[in-house]
């Protein structure tokens, strides 16, 4: 698990604003512009050979083994220290212009109210924690690409952070920050069906598809 949140960050019973990334603080995935980045042609060329695994995936509609599939095509022995200083460079474009206005005034309003501010995402570490540095926020929890020896392996660390792995995700955060109650998430902000059981369990879950969102 990635967190930027020590104990010492987090205040008795805080109030915590857990959001996710890509289409919710975004207004476009930043997955797959990623790996082509810093893929590039060997990226396009491992998957032109894995397009009946990719079929057979997309059939099942399994999401989290098709993500595994493009991270080993884009990632797979590359170094972690290029990858990231892409990273870096990618999560500042991202910040610059591919960011949901509304959505940001309201992460802004939470870190005025001194809410803690979680970022909650399928994203992949290489730039969501920079972007997470960017924005100012206390914690990032999101899916990571496993690494040996200075390269990535191609396989994920752990599983990819959607659906109920996000609530998994956010209770163990708490836990190892401190945070004790049944209360303590407030409020979460998503916009897809992998944000489901995160908007579920906070007090105030807010689809972002559906509204525009208030400061």
């Amino acid at each position: 698990m990635q967190q930027k949140c020590s104990t010492s960050l987090v205040t008795v019973n805080p109030v915590v604003a857990a959001f996710d990334v890509d289409g919710t603080l975004t207004v476009r995935d930043c997955v797959f512009p990623f790996l082509l980045k810093v893929g590039r042609g060997k990226f396009v060329m491992r998957l032109i050979r894995r397009i009946p695994a990719a079929s057979r995936l997309l059939l099942k509609r399994d999401r989290d083994a098709l993500k595994e599939l493009f991270v080993a095509a884009a990632l797979g022995g590359q170094s972690v220290g290029a990858v990231e200083s892409a990273g870096t460079q990618f999560a500042s474009t991202v910040a610059a212009s591919w960011m949901r206005a509304d959505v940001c005034r309201r992460l802004r309003w939470h870190q005025d109210q001194g809410h803690v501010v979680v970022l909650v995402s399928a994203s992949l570490s290489p730039y969501l924690l920079p972007l997470g540095d960017l924005l100012e926020v206390d914690a990032v929890l999101c899916t990571e690409p496993e690494e040996a020896n200075g390269t990535y392996t191609g396989s994920l660390r752990g599983a990819n952070c959607r659906g109920a792995e996000k609530v998994a995700r956010l209770r163990a955060w708490a836990s190892d920050a401190g945070i004790a109650g049944e209360e303590w998430l407030q409020y979460a902000y998503g916009d897809s069906a992998g944000d489901a059981a995160m908007l579920a369990a906070a007090m105030n879950g807010t689809d972002v598809s559906k509204v525009e969102v208030m400061a």
